[in-house]
């Protein structure tokens, strides 16, 4: 199963089908895609072999592929969403528990190795907690979330080579001049201070596209382009990540073009 997932087959398979009421026809290229698919969502190929013997059974499969990815995606986007929270809270237990609960009950093997994949990184975060040494093998962002947590408990801050990188790495992906970068990792406080910054402006900035995001859509589906431009204007107005900016002005462009023709 090395090769890239794509569920886009299965799941208009399963609009035909299920939703619109289209009678399954086992033909050779449904049988290998159901096949296929049963694997993947951790249906044995012996199981699935019986199934495909007869229509009905074959449609009981389909179903329960389908409750497989649609129930697994639900259940590791929630727990991810978790997971990230009491991360970065300094919670790392808490966020280790959502992956383990995941794994207690996922059988989907995609969703069991993004819960494995998190889980492992979880443990090495908690070893950077409890030493305050940066990992080369972890994300930079939480890393940072992790370090400032730590000194908020009263660990002194260690300006090592590797934290002067990693600071150097996240400072402009927050919009931060090299320049005040450089100043700032003059001592730890200011290292301290730039950590935090970084933190609150991702912080910031991911709560306030997702909100205009959401007010440009209702506003857009309304028939109010101009208001859903103003959406994004709003947000250029003040960001300074460039990953949100990249976000709204994309989404600003895509409001300006004209419809396409029918």
């Amino acid at each position: 199963m090395s090769a890239k997932i794509n569920w886009d087959s299965i799941r208009a398979l399963a609009r035909r089908v299920l939703e619109h009421g289209n009678p399954l026809e086992l033909t050779e290229d449904t049988r290998v895609l159901l096949l296929r698919t049963a694997l993947e969502v951790g249906i044995s190929q012996q199981e699935t072999e019986d199934a495909l013997r007869g229509v009905d059974t074959a449609t009981t499969l389909l179903k329960e592929a389908m409750r497989r990815i649609n129930d697994g995606s639900d259940r590791i986007t929630r727990a991810l969403r978790r997971m990230s929270d009491l991360r970065d809270k300094g919670d790392l237990d808490g966020a280790c528990q959502q992956m383990r609960d995941v794994l207690a009950v996922e059988v989907v093997p995609l969703y069991r190795k993004q819960a494995d994949k998190r889980l492992k990184e979880l443990t090495q975060l908690s070893e950077v907690a409890a030493t305050g040494r940066v990992s080369a093998d972890l994300p930079d962002r939480p890393q940072l979330a992790v370090l400032v947590h730590r000194v908020q408990q009263g660990h002194a801050l260690e300006l090592t080579d590797d934290l002067r990188a990693l600071l150097h790495r996240t400072a402009p992906t927050a919009g931060i001049s090299e320049a005040e970068t450089e100043e700032t990792l003059k001592s730890p406080g200011g290292a301290e201070s730039l950590m935090g910054m970084i933190l609150s402006r991702f912080r910031d900035g991911r709560e306030r596209i997702t909100r205009a995001l959401f007010r440009m859509t209702s506003l857009r589906d309304a028939g109010d382009l101009e208001g859903a431009r103003q959406q994004m204007r709003d947000v250029l107005a003040v960001e300074v990540v460039p990953q949100y900016r990249q976000m709204a002005e994309e989404n600003l462009a895509g409001l300006d073009r004209p419809p396409l023709e029918s």
